[in-house]
This record gives C-alpha cells, sequence and structure tokens, in this order.
C-alpha cells in the first residue's frame, strides 16, 4: 500500500462545560486509504461523530481543546487556517450529515444548493454548474430528478432528501468522503439503496470513506475496516472478518451479542449491554469500560493499549486479557458474555 489518504495520530477533543472538562475524544489513531470504506461504530456518544467533524474542522470553537495532528495532502488540518479549511471542506474532504432535513436549508430549493456548492470551490458559470446538478441527482438514483431540482427540502422524503445530500458531497469529487449516519431513519428498503450508491460511488471514484454509524448490519455490507469506540477511544480495530468472526474486546462482544440473529433459536429477550457509558466529564480510571464488564480484573485499573494481536498487525484491541483467555471467555458465551456473571481474574 502507499501513503494513505488522511492519517489521523493521537486525536484529542474536549470541550469546556458547566461540570468540567468533557473529554469528548481521547488519543484516536487511524489512516484511511484510497478506495477504502472505514466504520467507526460504537453507542451514542462514544465520540464518533466529534472525531468525523474535527478532521475538517467543524469543533473548533473558543471553549474546544483540539490536539493531535491530521493529515492530509501534505498538511495538518488541525493547524490548517479557515481560509484553507474551507478550500478543503467540500472539495476535497466532504461530509455527509447525519440529518439532511436540518443539514439542507430549508428555504431554498435542492438545485440551488448543489449549485452553491460547486461554484464556491470552482470557476464555472451557473448553467454548467446547474447541468452537473442535475446530472449528480440522476447518478444518485433521484427519482424525476429535473423537478425535485426545484424542490424545497421539506418536499422530499427522507431518502430523497439524502439523495441530495450525497449528490451534494460529491459536487466536486472529493477525495475522501464522511458519511455521518447516512441510514438513520430511513427504511431498509431506502437503507439498502442508499449503500448500494455509496459502494459504487467509492469502487467507480476510488475515494476513501469514513462511514460513522452504530448500525453493525450497515458495517457488514459495506466496510473494510472497523474500528469500535467507546468513551472516547478506539478499543478494537480489524478488517471486518477480524472483527466479526474473532472479536477480542469485551465491548464488541457486546455490540455484536445484541444483535438478532436468524442463526439461533429465538431469545424470550434481546440481549443488551448492562449499565451505561461513562461520564466524559469523569471518566473511570483505567480502561473505560471497566465498570459494565463482568470480565474486570485487578489489572484492569491501568489504561491498557491498543496493542496489535500475535497472528497479525491488522487487529488490535485495547484490553488486558491475553488472546488465549478472551476468546475461551467470548466462546463460552457466545459472545453475549456480558450478561454473564463477573468471571474470577486470570
Amino acid at each position: 500500500m502507499g501513503e494513505p489518504l488522511l492519517s489521523v495520530d493521537d486525536l484529542q477533543v474536549s470541550f469546556d462545560g458547566e461540570d468540567g472538562r468533557l473529554h469528548a475524544v481521547d488519543g484516536v489513531s487511524f489512516a484511511l486509504d484510497p478506495g477504502e470504506v472505514l466504520a467507526i461504530v460504537g453507542e451514542s456518544g462514544c465520540g464518533k461523530s466529534v472525531t468525523a467533524m474535527t478532521l475538517i474542522g467543524l469543533t473548533r470553537s473558543a471553549t474546544t481543546r483540539i490536539n493531535g495532528s491530521v493529515a492530509f495532502g501534505g498538511q495538518d488540518l488541525l493547524s490548517a487556517p479557515a481560509r484553507e479549511l474551507r478550500r478543503v471542506r467540500g472539495a476535497e474532504i466532504a461530509m455527509i450529515f447525519q440529518d439532511p432535513m436540518s443539514s439542507l436549508n430549508p428555504v431554498h430549493r435542492i438545485g440551488p444548493q448543489i449549485v452553491e456548492q460547486i461554484r464556491a470551490h470552482e470557476r464555472v458559470s451557473r448553467s454548467e454548474a446547474s447541468a452537473r446538478a442535475l446530472a449528480l441527482l440522476e447518478r444518485v438514483g433521484m427519482p424525476s430528478p429535473r423537478e425535485h431540482m426545484r424542490a424545497h427540502p421539506h418536499r422530499l422524503s427522507g431518502g430523497m432528501r439524502q439523495r441530495a445530500m450525497i449528490a451534494m458531497a460529491l459536487s466536486c469529487s472529493p477525495a475522501v468522503l464522511i458519511a455521518d449516519e447516512p441510514t438513520t431513519a430511513l427504511d431498509v428498503t431506502i437503507q439498502a439503496q442508499v449503500i448500494d450508491q455509496i459502494k459504487e460511488l467509492t469502487r467507480s471514484a476510488g475515494m476513501g470513506v469514513i462511514l460513522v454509524t452504530h448500525d453493525i448490519g450497515v458495517v457488514a455490507e459495506i466496510a473494510d475496516r472497523v474500528a469500535v469506540m467507546y468513551a472516547g477511544r478506539i478499543v478494537e480495530e480489524g478488517t471486518v472478518d477480524e472483527v466479526f468472526y474473532d472479536a477480542q474486546h469485551p465491548y464488541t462482544w457486546g455490540l455484536l451479542g445484541s444483535i438478532a440473529r436468524i442463526d439461533r433459536p429465538r431469545p424470550r429477550r434481546l440481549a443488551s449491554i448492562s449499565g451505561q457509558p461513562p461520564s466524559l466529564v469523569d471518566r473511570p480510571r483505567g480502561c473505560h469500560f471497566r465498570p459494565r464488564c463482568p470480565h474486570e480484573f485487578d489489572q484492569c485499573v491501568a489504561t491498557p493499549e491498543l496493542a496489535p494481536q500475535p497472528e497479525g498487525l491488522d487487529h488490535r484491541d485495547r484490553c488486558w486479557l491475553a488472546v488465549a483467555d478472551k476468546r475461551e471467555r467470548r466462546d463460552v458465551g457466545g459472545r453475549i458474555g456480558l450478561a454473564a456473571k463477573k468471571a474470577p481474574a486470570p
């Protein structure tokens, strides 16, 4: 592999609040290659969206502290001036936001919003930009695209608005696409269509995609690699096969175990991870997952590193348990081991 499109190193983001400093992102590192889909998964509030928005400067404020580096195109985006970020945003790194209804301007029609995006970054005429906007809406499968270019956002269904957002994000042929919960609130048919569109556009354009989601089914369908986040940290990272079929972190077991399986007997109740995510103002000492983990032991009060597995350097996790011990406990619990009683210390 050559140089990555995007390289994030030790990203830390915190916000000043009334109750103290909230540590939303705590030492996150990852790289994104051309044509790769990296999924960032985890419960709500684990830092996924903050990580994504920080990459393009959307969390900058007087009350925000940001450390680390985000290398893209030979420059560090974290230290780049606002003018340079405006040039990169939309043109080279584009983002599909979680809620298209609140992301699109409600008083402007769909077509002019896409045209504005194009003309903000390229010197083209309004008529040329309008023709490109129409072609983009056709490309993403918008029904009656010419008619819907003249529609306001509230006249469109959720799936149509999401298609408009994808068209806008792709309007300047970015190298990196950040998709923040692109299938939230869509029915399963529209979800499948949106996933297929992102997969096709990734293959045809060679974009790198960062997919922010809590939907494990979407991850299995579209992603190449997975980064599992909990309380601001990446606790496991690897290929889709490594994470799904050989999960090493107890939190990942809980996420996978909470999915209803058609190849197993129907449970009386859906499995869940006990407890609540910790406060990011007053975080647990050591492993952040320790208060909810049934496999906690004495060493967990120290912070584990995101360490590679002995079998390969691509699969990493942040847990003190030995690999053989983790696999034994995971297999005994059938990946729903978080509902079991606490195991004795190793």
